[in-house]
């Protein structure tokens, strides 16, 4: 998309009249014909509610044809009085507390002047409707030729059209221009117009604007794509049939766009691995992160992440034992555990048995093991590693099983379920005793200890909120305790937080957090190069938010999304593998078949 659309989706349209990219600009096309007419569209704070009128009997009927017209349904009854009504409790306003502006467009289906008429001595029975100064009255339709404008009302305002020449006092009277979209192009709202049809739309839309109105068209596309691409287009006013849909998306563009302004350089990895078995493994787990998350974040960059330099990529099934959709528990617990288990389930197979976890194994093997979080160690994917409960809530539970467990680094956040516990123990003592270097401070990663704890509540912010660079310093600084002590080791760090972002529906967020993620990936790329003995697992335990992208710009480091649930889904998520022995991550298989596959390469059982 081009530089005008990431304006727009900023909130601000830098195309027209300065005018905020809110639901204000949305047109509810033929109110009338909704379920709810009028409550609707207010409730979403539409910009404008249009209604088909006809004179029949001296009243003023609303309906979409003649045929159609039903007792009852008089201007009054659905529109004129429940807005008296609201602007009077609104205290003159249209919107209480707010300046923003609501029109009444009425379409005119009987002659012109004589319904006029009949709509001004409607009118003079709601007088707190004509000295609202954020309400107005529109005619379209039959309106009277502009000769007779000065004959109406003036609080009746027109709607105007491209090709009449309008004197400066017409001009004045007009609140919008509308246009029959499909006698500019025959656009279905797929895809972009074309080039021509583009510069016809854009003709109309700067002919509009210099005649200082905003513009609307009728009979244009809509849906999403649509939406987006007349607002490039420069078009004011978005006419719709789908009100409430078009105000969620404009209600979420914000964090359904985002420009990324801190782009990273990314590793050329050299694809040169002596041995085909590894001694180490470091398993990089972005919790919630799905394709679309990966390629979000590929398009924030420029068209570039450490991690689609990796050649070898499989996918991974992510289905618990008994939910079609996984949670990072159950996630969790099958990659640490190999075994498919229910969800919320830490460490346990589905009848409740303690399953043997990959660092317990490696323990016994002689393996230094680290588990790293940006989160709290307690929640469900790091605590798969460690720990064997029936609920991932089990916060103090979980804790405990870290002293049970013998790992050498345990690095996130969590201080509180270690130190001040119902049952009145102090983890922290105990760890201390075990001879753990236990520390609230992250910055004592520096002391290098062999067996180390820090949990330091501020590595648990955001990257947005100032988290910095934690994940590369403490997979980076476990390497160097690992390496002083010259025994294979195994890591696994999680990147915690993309998954926030998919749950609160937040691209920018999110994005942020992919990003960062792919600076740790390039670290770990460049160790693995450098070592020669250690294979790189990047994955996830399940995709969060159901992302979808919808449009973006490489050049403008811009990406569009749409979320399709605050959940996560059961699509299978990506498994980048670099090092000695990627190979055998290719393919299409269970997230159990990780936890096999490295057992199988470290020679372990």
């Amino acid at each position: 998309m081009k530089s005008t659309l990431i304006l727009l989706l900023m909130s601000i349209s830098s195309v027209v009249l300065g005018q905020k990219y809110a639901t204000s600009i949305i047109f509810a096309h033929n109110d009338y014909q909704q379920s709810i007419p009028l409550y609707a569209a207010y409730q979403q704070r539409v910009g404008y509610i249009e209604a088909d009128v006809f004179l029949i009997d001296g009243e003023l009927m609303v309906a979409h044809t003649k045929e159609e017209v039903n007792e009852g349904r008089t201007l009054a009854v659905l529109y004129l009085e429940p807005l008296h009504e609201m602007v009077a409790k609104n205290h003159r306003l249209a919107y209480g507390e707010s300046q923003q502006k609501l029109t009444l467009m009425i379409d005119l289906k009987t002659e012109g002047m004589a319904t006029i008429k009949a709509i001004v001595k409607e009118l003079e029975k709601f007088p707190t409707l004509l000295e609202s100064p954020t309400f107005k009255i529109a005619v379209s339709g039959n309106v009277p030729a502009p000769d007779h404008w000065n004959e109406v009302p003036e609080y009746i305002h027109f709607d105007g059209r491209l090709t009449v020449d309008y004197s400066p006092a017409q001009l004045q009277r007009i609140e919008m221009i509308s246009a029959d979209f499909t006698k500019f192009t025959k656009w279905n709202g797929k895809g972009v117009l074309t080039t021509q049809d583009a510069e016809k739309v854009k003709a109309a839309v700067d002919k509009a604007h210099n005649m200082g109105k905003k513009i609307r068209f009728w009979a244009a596309p809509d849906f999403t794509n649509a939406w987006i691409e007349l607002r490039e287009a420069g078009v004011d006013i978005l006419n719709s049939d789908h009100v409430e849909e078009l105000a969620t998306f404009i209600n979420g563009a914000e964090k359904n766009f985002y420009i990324n302004d801190d782009l990273h350089q990314v590793y050329s990895p050299k694809h040169v691995f002596k041995k085909k078995k590894p001694k180490n493994v470091i398993l990089l787990i972005g919790d919630g992160a799905g394709l679309a998350h990966w390629y979000a974040g590929y398009t924030a960059n420029g068209g570039a992440l450490n991690v689609f330099n990796i050649k070898h990529l499989g996918y991974s099934k992510t289905d618990a034992s008994d939910s079609y959709i996984t949670d990072s528990a159950a996630g969790g617990s099958a990659m640490a555990g190999g075994k498919k288990t229910k969800n919320r389930y830490i460490g346990m197979d589905p009848a409740g048995n303690p399953l043997p976890l990959i660092t317990e194994i490696l323990k016994q093997n002689n393996f230094s093991t680290a588990i790293i979080s940006d989160g709290s160690v307690t929640d469900a994917t790091p605590a798969s590693f460690y720990a064997h409960v029936p609920e991932r809530d089990m916060s103090e539970e979980i804790a405990a099983d870290f002293l049970k467990s013998d790992n050498d680094i345990l690095i996130g956040g969590g201080y509180k379920a270690f130190t001040e516990r119902k049952d009145q123990r102090n983890l922290k003592e105990e760890l201390k005793e075990k001879g753990y270097f236990v520390s609230p401070s992250f910055d004592d990663i520096d002391k290098q200890q062999p067996k180390t704890v820090l949990l330091d509540e501020q590595v648990t912010a955001s990257v947005r909120d100032g988290r910095g660079d934690f994940l590369t310093q403490a997979l980076m600084g476990s390497i160097k305790i690992f390496e002083k002590q010259k025994k294979p080791f195994f890591i696994m760090e999680e990147s915690a937080q993309i998954d926030w972002g998919g749950h609160g529906n937040d691209l920018g967020f999110l994005v942020k957090e992919v990003l960062d993620f792919d600076k740790t990936i390039g670290e770990a790329m460049k160790y693995v190069d450098q070592n020669q003995e250690t294979l790189l697992i990047v994955t996830a335990d399940h995709e969060t938010g159901g992302l979808t992208i919808v449009g973006g710009d490489f050049s403008e480091h811009s990406v569009r999304s749409t979320f399709t649930t605050n959940d996560h889904t059961g699509v299978m998520v990506p498994v980048f593998a670099y090092g000695p022995g990627a190979e055998l991550f290719q393919g299409i298989y269970d997230n159990t078949d990780i936890y096999s596959k490295i057992l199988s390469l470290l020679n372990v059982e």
